[in-house]
């Protein structure tokens, strides 16, 4: 949290540099995500929301969303830029248990897992999974690891599958990495989408 307030407070957020490059695709994997579910948009909870640069696109869709950090300066800024519709919480992805933000249809993580520690991914996929209504699903963007990944951090298909044991992989996509910038544009990112599995 330390390092993350700082660097808010400096101006210095790379990460929203990279959700701007890799996040061209959203849109239509939600569209998607509405699309297939029987009853429409439910329930969206994004993950490391920051300054909520991509937590009004499921509003937009129609999903009732929420958005999590654990940054007050973030969580502040993303609520003065808004809608009104969205909600935004301070909150730790690693202890999701104690948020008290009852379940949710879909989870977004846009570059938040891929800085935690093994642990702390292991948390988070505990977290996600108590927060999961039956079916609910995972889209993840993440950096892969590289020769970078001690400066940009970075997780394996591998790490992801591991931290969310009981969800099935339904596909793992090659993001478009332009505008990212050197060495992110090293770090060959991806979109993942997960399920879980119906109880």
């Amino acid at each position: 949290m330390t390092k993350y307030a700082r660097m808010y407070r400096l101006g210095f957020t790379p990460w929203e540099r990279y959700g701007a490059a890799g996040g061209k695709r959203l849109g239509g994997l939600l569209d998607r995500e509405a699309a297939e579910r029987p009853g429409g948009p439910g329930r969206a909870l994004d993950l490391g929301c920051g300054r909520g640069q991509f937590t009004p696109e499921p509003a937009r869709r129609g999903w009732e969303t929420v958005g999590l950090d654990l940054v007050p300066e973030a969580v502040e800024a993303a609520r003065a830029k808004g809608p009104a519709e969205v909600a935004y919480v301070v909150g730790d992805v690693t202890d999701l248990g104690a948020s008290g933000l009852g379940t949710f249809d879909l989870f977004l993580d846009i570059g938040c897992f891929q800085g935690l520690g093994p642990e702390q991914r292991a948390a988070e996929g505990r977290g996600v999974t108590e927060l999961a209504e039956p079916g609910a699903v995972l889209l993840m963007l993440a950096f892969g690891p590289s020769r970078y990944r001690r400066l940009v951090e970075g997780v394996s298909r591998e790490e992801v599958e591991a931290a969310f044991p009981g969800w099935e992989t339904l596909s793992a996509e090659d993001a478009d990495p332009a505008g990212l910038g050197w060495p992110m544009n090293r770090t060959s990112p991806r979109w993942y989408r997960l399920r879980r599995a119906a109880r």
